[in-house]
């Protein structure tokens, strides 16, 4: 009996330091369990209770006791300088439908599904007419399957290695979630799906770039990532293809210009995405085994240069797009204003080779892209086209009516924006010059228009020549020359 009063009152006085300890911290009831002994603090005030354990191997010793593992509840905290609490809860585990969104990368999934759109809406309204909207979703959807069956596949054979890395260490098939054998059934059901939807509602080729996709993602980039950097170049052929499947899913050509400037915007797109995002994860794709090149770059020095080679090769797609004549001038305006920023954050990160200056551009490669794409469309000469009374006919006409009045009505809000669109349209009136010699600036003289302006004049050898286009000009125009 003596030793157990002197068990106690060591076990009290042990309890009462961690409690001394824990009320600097919190000022809220709560329990505290040191092994089988149970110490409550109400308003920082312990009292300690013996529970011994009805398991014990001698129920008449309660000097050498022992319990199983105790669930600790929730425990709430404050600070008594803050205002603010922190509640610490059980893991809660995941469900089915997140458990499905891993496992099939829902996220990339969303982003494919997102260019499949975008590359079917760049063929235009007329296009767009021709096809028809059961195209559009059999695409989309086609291409969101093919995406998930390849995602799937890839975490299949990667399993070990993606349990030996932080940033995958939750994932479906490393946490026991599903079982290699269920994830195998789903990427062939999600393949099979995906490849039938698209020779169903679209045409061979698409169907062959959607399967073919899968074959290049879960094939050939996976089996490059442990053994050379070059399966960030495949990994970006993968990405390029999906605005391409839908292009010609509205029934253009992969030859198409259009087709070639979106496959290649996406191409480079990913090359600073994905290199800024090695670079932040470097140590856990090393533990991993995968072969990054930041996992061979630990100062950067390739990182940096790469990122900015690729944001320059980016850069010059919007004057490539105008120079074929797919876009208006002012997509290469707003190219350069985009794509300045996107430069800036380059070279920051190149100056500064830090995590925080690699996510900088990571987070830039996120909203870059949507915008990118969106003024592309705006801009696209596709979209000045207007329906004909056969596309009028269509049972979709009443759809395409409504996205086309919408893209009309965002050019419009541009236009007003724009000092070259005023200017073309006489809307405003600027006047350079002195007093005795000013002049009107009209469209001609704008700089967005001036190289084509150049480019369409004739070229006057002669004075009849001279001469013969005076005569064809308005007389509007001879007289203000008068």
């Amino acid at each position: 009996m003596v030793a157990m009063v002197f068990h106690c009152c060591s076990i009290r006085q042990r309890g009462s330091n961690i409690l001394r300890a824990a009320s600097t911290r919190s000022s809220h009831r709560g329990r505290i369990l040191i092994g089988t002994w149970s110490v409550s603090h109400p308003n920082r005030r312990a009292t300690v209770s013996c529970r011994p354990s009805s398991t014990a191997s001698n129920p008449t010793d309660h000097r050498h006791v022992s319990s199983p593992p105790t669930v600790l509840p929730p425990v709430t905290t404050s600070n008594d300088n803050a205002t603010s609490t922190t509640t610490t809860h059980p893991t809660k585990p995941p469900s089915n439908a997140q458990t499905l969104a891993e496992l099939t990368k829902a996220r990339l999934s969303a982003l494919v599904v997102t260019t499949t759109a975008f590359g079917f809406l760049s063929a235009g309204p007329t296009a767009i007419a021709t096809s028809s909207l059961p195209v559009f979703f059999a695409a989309s959807l086609g291409t969101a399957l093919c995406a998930s069956s390849a995602a799937t596949f890839n975490q299949i054979l990667e399993a070990d290695r993606d349990s030996r890395m932080k940033r995958t260490a939750h994932r479906p098939l490393v946490t026991g979630a599903v079982s290699p054998e269920g994830a195998a059934g789903l990427g062939c059901l999600a393949g099979g799906a995906g490849g039938a939807l698209l020779a169903w509602g679209t045409d061979p080729v698409t169907t062959l770039l959607g399967v073919g996709n899968i074959g290049l993602y879960a094939g050939l980039y996976t089996y490059m990532k442990p053994r050379s950097e070059w399966n960030t170049w495949v990994g970006a052929v993968v990405g390029a293809i999906p605005p391409v499947m839908g292009w010609t899913a509205a029934g253009g050509s992969v030859m198409d210009p259009e087709a070639m400037l979106l496959g290649s915007t996406l191409f480079l797109w990913q090359f600073p995405h994905f290199f800024a995002l090695n670079f932040m994860y470097r140590k856990d794709y090393e533990r991993g085994g995968f072969a990054m090149v930041a996992v061979e770059d630990p100062r950067g020095d390739r990182t940096a240069s790469l990122i900015k080679r690729y944001a320059w090769y980016l850069s010059s797609l919007p004057l490539l797009s105008t120079a074929l004549e797919v876009t208006s001038p002012m997509f290469s305006v707003e190219g350069i204003l985009l794509n300045a920023y996107a430069l800036k954050v380059a070279y920051k990160f190149d100056g500064e080779r830090s995590n925080a200056n690699a996510r900088k551009v990571f987070l830039t490669s996120l909203w870059y892209l949507p915008c990118l794409m969106m003024l592309f469309l705006l801009h696209s000469r596709r979209w000045h086209e207007d329906l004909t009374e056969e596309d009028m006919d269509k049972e979709n006409a009443s759809l395409l009516l409504s996205l086309e009045k919408f893209i009309h009505e965002i050019q419009s809000k541009g236009k007003e924006l724009c000092v070259h669109e005023a200017i073309a349209s006489k809307e405003v009136d600027i006047w350079i010059g002195s007093e005795k010699h000013k002049a009107s600036l009209d469209a001609s003289k704008c700089p967005i228009s001036f190289g084509k302006f150049v480019a369409s004049a004739p070229i006057l050898e002669t004075e009849a020549d001279k001469i013969k286009l005076t005569q064809d000009l308005p007389k509007e125009a001879t007289t203000e020359e008068s």
